[in-house]
């Protein structure tokens, strides 16, 4: 009680007073619907687009044979965003944004850092197939270098449907 209410009490009647000097605190009571989205954050539904924008792609230098299986694989990415939209909806997306950022949505600030796609040329050694990998506390997805979206795509989900997540499932 005293953390939530007590020790801020004094900080929030001042910021009601200083609300009420220019009759804003009496417009925010008859009109809260209208004043929600200033005091509320409200995640908008994620998309494959919203997705395919938020994260910033990292490719070869141009020139470069790596540069073009990566466009490929970038291909590959945008198409597996699109079937996974119409086919399993934002629920599965914020699954995707989570194995990358482990946030299911996108915060009222945005990332930082900026959530980022590299790619994985080499396959680990002791390791079987190329999976994807990410690393949440850079906000880094590396995605496995393929040459068939079936490939792709087969091991996007199994490390998406395989992965413990953060306690949040």
């Amino acid at each position: 009680m005293f953390q939530l209410v007590h020790r801020v009490s004094g900080a929030l009647q001042r910021f009601r007073e200083g609300m009420k000097t220019l009759g804003v605190l009496d417009a925010i009571r008859m009109h809260p619907d209208a004043f929600r989205p200033l005091f509320c954050h409200e995640p908008s539904p994620l998309t494959a687009d919203v997705l395919e924008q938020l994260f910033e792609i990292r490719l070869s230098a141009v020139g470069r044979n790596k540069r073009r299986a990566e466009e490929c694989v970038v291909a590959f990415w945008r198409d597996y965003l699109l079937d996974v939209e119409e086919q399993e909806g934002p629920l599965q997306l914020g699954g995707i944004l989570a194995f990358a950022t482990g946030a299911n949505d996108i915060p009222p600030l945005g990332f930082s850092p900026l959530p980022s796609v590299v790619f994985l040329h080499e396959l680990p050694l002791r390791q079987a197939r190329h999976l994807p990998t990410a690393n949440a506390c850079i906000n880094c997805l590396r995605l496995p270098v393929l040459k068939k979206f079936e490939d792709f795509k087969e091991t996007m989900d199994f490390a998406l449907k395989n992965t413990q997540g953060f306690g949040q499932e």
